[in-house]
């Protein structure tokens, strides 16, 4: 009888959940498909979240890895037929949670949660999806491929936040941490068309009162791949993503003032303040997005809004010889971008200015990454107004689990100038702990009536182990090589690079939770000289120290010495001596230099975060080629004093003073300071006051100490002269953004300059604008699959 009972019994309890913890190996997670939907309001108490699969077992993989978590967290997830669905329960006992209002993608100082998600199994890049405790939301993509961009935001295995996704998210605090309720449609994510489906997927956790961060795997720093550790939710069946069609037309209209000159209609020289006219540019515009089922996208757009609602923040240019990469945040661009990703940056669509049409399509064929598009230039950009042609078709192949090969056509042409590029690239991932990279590519650059073709080759092999690795590269840039679609600082030269790093742990509890050292060096020649066995251009070594100790704090020390020799090619145009008699100028002989930059930053406090860094020494004036003196200041402060306002104020300076008499030869300081109220999620205000001082001594002859002269033309001669610039810029915006894609912004700019730096007591108004912008997403869903 009693057995009959229980049997009975087991029939009418509903299933309960599956836990998956991952300490214990239990990496392969069954979803539960539901065919349920939730109100997205951060409580976990509708019927379904009690059949959903749960994920623990978390373990640390910051600052060091393979120990428990000491924080749990538990992750339900199951999907329906139209998304899936994840809940996060992370328990905090040992600190207060840290959650503001923030703006989308600004929650890296809070208490965070990220969801990995690799829909094609690829192993080597990901879907992320970032909630703060009260359901903010941050989003974009991790790849593992490319290479190292000098100066980016984003480097390969970091989490790049450009793209946004349409998903809903909604969270709480609570008195053991935080819930967060999550649903993300299917049609807003890319994934094959199969009926049965395997994706990877990973979990991290930030926690900002230890600066740890958590995965769900217990993710090991001795691997070539963070990626490749991650879990896998196998069997997902169901799942309709339909053809969606999304119209975004927008409206803008940019006022711009500034000071009349004579000769312009309407100048009256008799007005008793300096006359001011406006220039109005309303712009009719917008994008289309076809997402053709799950797999590929198409995107379209004609004269869209490319200006930027806050500017960039202005670098130093520790080297005045190189340009300064500035990171894309357009919405066209950004959308499928990682699949134009390319060793070298030989892709860099910031080099579209403001294209009058452009249409993009990327997707997959089987394992092959499909990336073309095409744009019209604006015809400012070119001498004869003429519209670039802008073309660019990147194919990528996944080779075995984690290697890929591909390809790269790209093209720009107007103006009377012509670049062709092509060339092919191999990522191979082998022994777990390795990677070698292969790249050879080919310019070909006609202008003037001539041509000429240059080739790009590299060679990488590096090994990440727990607590040794290396980097090891050679890179050849011929002369003539030129990439207009893409960002090369320098051409005309062999680098080969030298990375060693020792990491060293500290025991559980430890003040001192992590030692790293790099030690790095590169020899660089000319590309000719490296194959006829000649002497070095430059050569640099140092030694990086990091230290990270407990409660999040890290401190930095780098000494370096380097010795640069310079070619005279480079100085053309410069002469020295007397106006009346002046030679070629002659740069100076090898200079050797040695500098060290001290760092250190703070945790992220409850309201607030810190750091500093100093860099100091002898090093060399490029311009030139005279020994300094440097001293580089750098300091930011980011305050939370309200869950709403958020204050960041950052500080640059760099000096050069002759070596040889202190004569100051150059001096910028950029103090910077960004306001925002988060009125709600959707609603913010923003101020950005930014002020950029800048001199320049007039170039003088290391040899001499004579002032250096340039060519005026005509047989004359003209010395260098001194250059100052005091500028503030002020700009203040209010946003509207409910959903990306839908917005109304309205915002003001002003420049003004002063005769001296930083007195603020005779400043004059130069230039200000208006700018307003209206959009709005229309979604149209065609056929499911």
């Amino acid at each position: 009888m009693l057995p009959t009972l229980l049997a009975a019994l087991q029939l009418t309890v509903p299933p309960g959940p599956t836990v998956y913890n991952a300490r214990q190996g239990r990496t392969e997670v069954q979803v539960p498909a539901i065919e349920s939907d939730v109100t997205v309001d951060g409580l976990l108490d509708e019927p379904a979240w009690r059949r959903a699969a749960v994920l623990t077992g978390f373990s640390v993989y910051q600052p060091v890895d393979q120990r428990p978590s000491p924080d749990s967290t538990e992750v339900l997830v199951w999907h329906s037929a139209d998304a899936i669905f994840f809940g996060v329960r992370a328990f905090e006992p040992h600190g207060a949670v840290r959650a503001t209002l923030a703006d989308r993608d600004k929650v890296s100082s809070d208490d965070n949660v990220e969801i990995h998600l690799d829909t094609y199994d690829e192993r080597n890049r990901a879907l992320v999806f970032i909630v703060n405790a009260l359901g903010v939301q941050a989003d974009g993509t991790k790849s593992e491929g490319g290479g190292f961009i000098p100066g980016a935001n984003v480097r390969p295995g970091e989490n790049d936040l450009s793209a946004d996704f349409t998903w809903a998210s909604k969270g709480r605090v609570t008195a053991d941490g935080y819930e967060v309720e999550i649903r993300i449609p299917f049609s807003s994510l890319r994934y094959p068309t199969s009926a049965v489906q395997d994706w990877g997927i990973q979990i991290q956790r930030n926690v900002q009162h230890s600066g740890y961060q958590v995965t769900w795997t217990p993710a090991r720093k001795a691997a070539a791949s963070f990626i490749d550790q991650e879990g896998t939710l196998v069997g997902l069946t169901g799942m309709n993503h339909g053809q969606v069609v999304q119209l975004n037309p927008e409206l803008t209209n940019t006022a711009t003032g500034g000071r009349a000159a004579e000769g312009d209609s309407g100048f009256d020289p008799d007005a008793p303040l300096p006359d001011w006219r406006y220039h109005n540019e309303p712009r009719l515009g917008g994008n289309v997005r076809w997402a053709m089922g799950s797999n590929f996208v198409l995107n379209g757009t004609v004269k869209p809004d490319f200006s930027q609602v806050e500017a960039d923040a202005t670098q130093i240019a520790a080297d005045a010889r190189f340009a300064l990469f500035y990171a894309e945040r357009r919405p066209f661009f950004v959308e499928g971008a990682d699949q134009f990703n390319v060793p070298n940056t030989l892709v860099y669509t910031r080099r579209v200015v403001r294209p009058e049409a452009a249409v993009k399509l990327t997707g997959k064929v089987g394992r092959t990454d499909v990336a073309v598009m095409s744009a019209l230039d604006d015809p400012g950009t070119t001498t004869d107004g003429s519209r670039p042609f802008v073309g660019i078709v990147r194919l990528r192949r996944g080779i075995g689990t984690q290697s890929t090969a591909g390809v790269l056509f790209s093209e720009r042409s107007g103006g009377g100038r012509a670049n062709h590029l092509g060339g092919a690239d191999v990522h191979w991932v082998f022994g777990r702990l390795y990677y070698a990279q292969f790249q050879g590519v080919l310019s070909a650059t006609s202008e003037d009536g001539s041509t000429t073709t240059a080739p790009m080759w590299e060679a990488v092999v590096d090994r990440t182990g727990r607590s040794y690795g290396f980097h090891y590269s050679l890179k050849g840039l011929g002369d003539g090589f030129a990439a207009d679609n893409g960002f090369v600082q320098r051409t005309d030269i062999v680098e080969a690079g030298v990375a060693n790093r020792y990491t060293l742990y500290g025991a559980p509890g430890a003040l001192a939770e992590r030692w790293n050292v790099f030690a790095h060096g590169s020899l660089l020649w000319r590309y000719d000289d490296f194959f006829a066995g000649k002497s070095l251009l430059e050569d640099q070594l140092s030694f990086m120290n990091e230290i990270t100790v407990r409660g999040g704090w890290s401190i930095g020390l780098t000494p370096t010495i380097a010795s640069y020799a310079f070619d005279p090619a480079d100085y053309e145009g410069l002469y020295t001596g007397l106006l009346a008699a002046p030679t070629p100028f002659v740069p100076s002989d090898r200079i050797g230099t040695f500098t060290t930059r001290l760092s250190v930053s703070t945790p992220q406090f409850a309201r607030f975060a810190a750091s500093a860094g100093l860099t100091a020494g002898r090093d060399v004036d490029f311009l030139e080629t005279s020994r300094v003196h440097r001293w580089d200041w750098d300091a930011s402060l980011d305050l939370r004093p309200t869950p709403q306002l958020r204050v960041g104020a950052t500080y640059r300076s760099s000096r050069f003073t002759h070596l040889a008499d202190d004569e100051r030869t150059q001096f910028t300081r950029i103090p910077r300071l960004r306001v925002e109220y988060q009125v709600t999620r959707s609603i913010f205000l923003r101020v950005v006051a930014q002020y950029t001082a800048a001199e320049r001594a007039a170039l003088r002859d290391p040899r001499t100490g004579r002032v250096l002269l340039r060519s005026a033309g005509g047989g004359a001669y003209e010395p260098s002269t001194a250059t100052a610039s005091n500028q503030l810029r002020a700009d203040w915006l209010f946003s509207y953004r409910p959903t990306p894609g839908t917005v109304f912004f309205f915002g003001y700019g002003n420049t003004m300059t002063e005769p001296e730096p930083l007195r603020f007591d005779r400043l004059q108004r130069q230039a200000d604008a208006f700018f307003l912008k209206l959009s709005y997403l229309f979604h149209a869903l065609g056929a499911k699959d």
